[in-house]
């Protein structure tokens, strides 16, 4: 099957979301680079083609099950790491959430700097995890996410006591995982409003909450 997109990367999503699978599952050949043309002519699209592959039925595991899998998958993964690490804890966070807790003595080394580290390991978890099983994930490394809550929800009690006066409100930008904790935070509080995270157009990502829009107008 062929994909086609303004860049690569938008190409291989299609063709993730279109077989269920991630990257590394698919067979990809480029048939065609993306370019940007001379002075806006000429440009072209990226062009990718997937070889015909099986369609496997999904079988559709119990939470309990995955987190079995997953225990073993990702403790036999950081086996080959450097990381002086204790065994990972898996285990049921709720109905459709897996909690992933590191600890150990080199496991704060796994956060990084201003917790870069601990960004992409979260997402790198949440895509395996969400695209091959359907489950989201939440990632704790020596406490890191619960500090990082118990911040943010002091953080937001202006935000929210803005929220309950004027009904509405527009956060300022938040970095990696800061946005979706605040999200977060703010849905539990106000289950009853539209709460969303939007971009800049410099990528950054910050927050609304708003009223959900009336059908009648």
């Amino acid at each position: 099957m062929i994909f086609e997109a303004k860049t690569l990367e938008e190409a291989y999503q299609k063709a993730t979301k279109h077989y269920n699978k991630s990257i590394s599952e698919l067979d990809i050949k480029i048939i065609q680079s993306p370019s940007k043309g001379l002075f806006g002519f000429f440009s072209k699209n990226a062009i990718i083609e997937i070889e015909d592959q099986i369609e496997e039925k999904e079988v559709v595991l119990s939470i309990d099950k995955v987190v079995e899998i997953l225990k073993k998958d990702v403790n036999d993964l950081f086996e080959l790491s450097c990381f002086n690490i204790d065994e990972i804890d898996v285990r049921v966070y709720n109905e459709d959430t897996i909690m992933f807790e590191i600890t150990g003595d080199d496991s704060a080394l796994l956060i990084g700097k201003e917790g870069y580290r601990y960004n992409a390991l979260s997402t790198l978890l949440f895509n395996w995890v969400f695209q091959k099983y359907g489950y989201k994930t939440r990632l704790e490394i020596s406490s890191f996410l619960s500090s990082q809550e118990e911040m943010m929800r002091e953080y937001l009690e202006p935000t929210i006591e803005e929220i309950r006066k004027k009904g509405r409100c527009k956060t300022k930008p938040f970095d990696g995982i800061l946005v979706h904790i605040a999200v977060e935070i703010l849905r539990k509080e106000f289950p009853n409003k539209y709460v969303a995270i939007k971009k800049h157009k410099d990528g950054s990502q910050y927050i609304i909450v708003n009223e959900f829009l009336s059908k009648n107008g």
